[in-house]
């Protein structure tokens, strides 16, 4: 089968890293060819500030070298600018002439630098601060002059005054704003960096507006709006980027600030997708790498068929070394009326804490000089985590005073260590311990930890450390499905999916099972794996065993919808009890009515007799009857038709392949008779409509469900809670309950992904193809459940 022809314009950190992603996936899936417009491979954008310092060379912030271009087979055209797409013949001409076919395309063209349209502005001696040739210019100039001026107190223009003061240059800094680096910093840890700043030799030149550059072929001067004026003889303008889609408007794609896309990274033109900075996202274009990344392995899934939830945005987080100093933020970090504020100021260490809250939730934080705690600070922001769990931490663990060793040993095994890059304390210890690291660059190159803005490298040799000093055997093993295999739940439910598995002997054959036929816990889960992910689907047999009880004999549950019966169905069950000897009929939770102890011989007769729906899983779990309370008829204080609804849910949902048993309560009023607040989902009639909770648990560790929406109609309810149940089906591990799934996902995860109308669309579409790809035996015959 013939490679499909992928090109990529832009050899930027964002597009290769989606090459490296799909080279991951399945390395054989394309014929790709790169443009890049430099004369370079693929560096690291953010460390050319390291290049123009003297610390590093171009070679060291090479993230991909030619070599690695050959091995993987890519074609890499560099000083090639792309100037012509044509969508219709899907092909791409370059200013050299060169012309190449897709079948699939990626812009990744990234922006390009802001320069202010003052008078003089193309002088010698003004340049941009973006890539290799602009810091080249910058080495040359401060051979032959002494003064430097850099428009802009954003964070570019920071690291090029920093780079500028290592060349030997005096350096002002202009900036419009009162305070520096007001995008990342609140006005407290602003001035502290100014300060240090200061006292490294900026100096600082805020609430100015650039007039007019003066000089005769050369910049001499700055002129500001108030009449100032600063001596310059080299000029950086630093003050932003702006998206570059030029080539794409002329192919007549989509664009408003940058190309549009949606969760996908689809264009408005068929196989044209858009990543990195020209990319705009839900109205949002991001410039920071870990968004960008996080685009890239969305996109590389998206290219290789492999399903995934589509990318949902990111909360926005700068974790940086400033000159020397450390630096973090993320979420929301200004005071407002609706915030408020806890800070921590220790003006003899020179370091500055602020955690903002809204509504008890951690929605922001801000670092200064100690950064150790920013990726779980960013953790907690994204699940929106109450202040009351940090302030436990805080009093608990004596976070003030630890010593490496101890905040290594606490911190969490799925505690981010390197943004950037997705990386975890846990992933980082295992590579260590797996392939022997010694060094921080062997981290890097294995885990990419800290090969990004470097800024976790101290916490990347901490954890080196660590491992070092309490030997290997320190290690937190992979939890995998069970003693049978190495797999993981993750890698193989992706394993399934990436390959068409006919049963699960084929499974167990292609994977080394370490047994024959698997054991009680991997066996249902490959059943629900290769059913709910597989691509060739699981045809099930109905001769299925039935429920096998502790003595060897059976149990059959027939289906009363909503906990509904007839006095029919009441004399029908009765009179069949009777006839084959039943022992016990007992009512169950859900409410459910069991037929307890029946012989082997007598199964297929009781079910035959019954002629009745029958609750019961074919593969994975299902939902179990649906409690629901009196009714809007009965119950005085009933807002509801909880009955309906209930009854009408149970229908929709029967045989609906879960990770585990899906409990489901609906009450009529928010008096909660139907014990709506402790089940998986919670559906409690409110006036005007219905609130859903999920989450709760009623067993041994009582958990309440925690609000998740507030639907007006009946359909608009149906429809969350069918998405719900997909998204859960689709990322849940087998046997991991709803509780279990949304603390590992993360509730603000899962709504992002809801609340989406155009991933609600097909999370809803997925549901009704599960529900009618179920075997029509399945749907036609009962089966029974099985009962632990």
């Amino acid at each position: 089968m013939a490679k499909r022809k992928l090109v990529v314009i832009g050899n930027g950190m964002a597009g290769v890293r989606c090459v490296e992603e799909i080279l991951n996936i399945d390395r054989d899936a394309f014929e790709i060819t790169i443009f890049g417009k430099e004369p370079h491979p693929n560096y690291n954008r953010i460390l050319l500030s390291k290049v123009l310092q003297g610390d590093t060379t171009i070679q060291d912030i090479t993230i991909n070298d030619w070599q690695w271009y050959e091995d993987n087979q890519i074609q890499l055209f560099t000083n090639e600018m792309v100037t012509n797409v044509d969508v219709e013949g899907k092909r791409v001409v370059t200013e050299s002439g060169k012309s190449v076919v897709y079948d699939v395309l990626i812009f990744a063209t990234g922006s390009l630098p802001f320069m202010l349209s003052l008078p003089g502005a193309n002088k010698q001696g003004v340049t941009a601060f973006r890539d290799i040739r602009d810091c080249e210019t910058m080495v040359e100039a401060s051979k032959s002059y002494e003064k430097a001026v850099v428009i802009g107190g954003g964070l570019l223009g920071l690291e090029a005054a920093r780079g500028l003061l290592n060349l030997g240059m005096k350096v002002d800094v202009v900036h419009i704003f009162d305070s520096i680096m007001e995008r990342q910093l609140d006005r407290t840890a602003a001035k502290m960096l100014q300060t240090e700043l200061e006292k490294q030799g900026m100096r600082f030149l805020l609430e100015k507006q650039s007039e007019e550059i003066l000089g005769r072929k050369r910049v001499a001067e700055l002129k500001f709006k108030d009449g100032s004026r600063t001596d310059a003889d080299l000029l950086v303008m630093a003050v932003g980027v702006r998206p570059n889609v030029q080539l794409a408007k002329e192919g007549e794609i989509e664009t408003n600030r940058a190309i549009v896309v949606n969760d996908y990274m689809q264009t408005s033109v068929p196989d044209v997708y858009a990543v990195g900075e020209c990319a705009e996202h839900r109205g949002v274009v991001y410039g920071l790498v870990a968004p960008l990344y996080e685009q890239g392995k969305v996109l590389a899934k998206t290219l290789c068929g492999v399903e995934n939830e589509g990318y949902h945005g990111s909360v926005l987080a700068t974790q940086l070394k400033v000159s020397g100093v450390d630096v973090f933020s993320a979420g929301e970090f200004t005071d407002s009326d609706d915030v408020k504020s806890l800070k921590w100021i220790d003006g003899i260490r020179s370091t500055y804490k602020k955690i903002v809250i809204r509504d008890n939730k951690i929605v922001g934080a801000v670092l200064f000089g100690d950064i150790s705690e920013g990726t779980k600070l960013l953790g907690m922001i994204k699940q929106q985590t109450d202040i009351s769990v940090y302030e436990k931490e805080m009093n608990g663990a004596g976070a003030r005073g630890q010593e490496s060793g101890d905040i290594i040993a606490n911190m969490p095994d799925k505690e981010l260590v390197c943004a950037c890059n997705g990386v975890t304390k846990g992933t980082i210890m295992q590579a260590i311990q797996e392939h022997g690291l010694q060094t921080v660059d062997e981290v890097k190159k294995c885990t990419k930890a800290s090969s990004s803005c470097g800024s976790c490298k101290t916490m990347v040799s901490s954890i080196l450390d660590y491992v070092h000093l309490h030997g290997f055997d320190q290690s937190v093993e992979k939890e995998t499905v069970c003693a049978c295999t190495t797999f993981s739940h993750d890698e193989l439910m992706l394993e399934i999916q990436n390959r068409r598995f006919a049963d699960t002997a084929e499974i167990m054959s292609a994977l080394d099972w370490q047994t024959e036929t698997g054991c009680v816990i991997c066996r249902p889960a490959l059943h629900y794996y290769l059913g709910v992910h597989s691509s060739t689907g699981l045809h099930v047999n109905e001769e299925l065993p039935i429920g096998i009880l502790a003595d060897g004999t059976y149990a059959v549950m027939p289906k009363m919808y909503g906990g509904v019966t007839t006095p029919e169905q009441l004399r029908l069950i009765a009179d069949i009890v009777e006839k084959h000897g039943i022992p016990l009929m007992k009512l169950l939770e859900g409410p459910q009515l069991g037929l307890l102890g029946i012989a082997a011989s007598d199964v297929k007769a009781v079910m035959s007799d019954l002629n009745m729906p029958i609750s019961g899983p074919v593969y994975g779990k299902t939902v179990s009857t649906i409690g629901t309370c009196s009714g809007i008829r009965y119950s005085v204080d009933a807002m509801q038709d909880s009955i309906g609804l209930g009854v009408t849910l149970e229908k929709k949902l029967e045989r609906l392949q879960m990770p585990q048993e899906i409990k489901i309560g609906v009450s009529a009023s928010p008096h909660n008779r139907a014990g709506s607040l402790t089940k998986d989902i919670g559906i409690v009639g409110v006036p005007g409509g219905w609130e859903m909770y999920v989450g709760g648990n009623g067993e041994r560790h009582v958990k309440p469900g925690q609000l998740l929406y507030t639907a007006e109609t009946n359909e608009e309810l149906l429809t969350l809670v069918a998405a719900f149940l997909q998204y859960y089906r689709e990322t849940g591990h087998f046997a991991e309950r709803v509780s279990q799934w949304i603390e590992r996902m993360g509730l603000l995860q899962i709504r992002e992904a809801l609340f989406d109308p155009y991933l609600l669309q097909l999370l809803g579409s997925r549901m009704e193809k599960a529900l009618l790809d179920s075997p029509e035996q399945v749907n036609k015959q009962p089966t029974a459940a099985v009962t632990r």
